[in-house]
């Protein structure tokens, strides 16, 4: 991005509300995963953060930060676009931080296109396993074992409300036989 936002790496000051609890945030390499994993973390919270392997320089940043904030860090590189990668995402997190109290399932997959043609199968299909599945997989993964008190927060991005970035449905003749 550029100009590169400020996510809270040179503006937030935490209270302490989260002293204590123990996050997974999951697109926590950049954006909004990266603010709420650096506002958790100046809050007291431990956290995991979840980011695909490729953000590698990106989640090391965000580790760094959460370390400096004097908390625990635990980085968690891996594709949750199935089932086995979720369930692995929360086991990570449960023994890096001793269990999860706060969820935050943030990270998703969009591609703007002008057309409904534009749109492959397989870029709908990487959509609903980012952005659908996933939600629900971790979540149902995370459930089960959290504590009273606990959080579980789900992301959604304004581009689905932003008419600019709809996508629109323009019938094509048919060929004619």
């Amino acid at each position: 991005m550029n100009p590169k936002p400020d996510c809270g790496e040179r503006s937030y000051r935490g209270s302490g509300k989260l002293t204590g609890r123990k996050a997974l945030i999951t697109g926590a390499d950049s954006g909004i995963g990266r603010a709420v994993a650096i506002a958790f973390a100046r809050e007291g919270a431990d956290v995991a953060i979840n980011y695909h392997p490729d953000e590698e320089p990106d989640a090391r940043e965000v580790v760094d930060l959460i370390r400096q904030a004097g908390r625990k860090a635990v980085a968690i590189p891996r594709d949750l676009r199935t089932l086995e990668g979720c369930e692995a995402i929360v086991a990570a997190a449960r023994k890096g931080l001793g269990g999860i109290d706060l969820l935050v399932n943030n990270a998703a997959y969009q591609q703007s296109k002008e057309d409904i043609f534009a749109i492959s199968d397989e870029q709908m299909v990487r959509t609903f396993e980012t952005n659908i599945f996933a939600y629900f997989r971790i979540a149902k993964a995370v459930a089960k074992d959290m504590p009273a008190g606990s959080v579980i927060l789900n992301t959604g991005s304004v581009n689905s409300y932003d008419r600019g970035s709809s996508c629109s449905i323009t019938p094509r003749p048919r060929a004619r036989s």
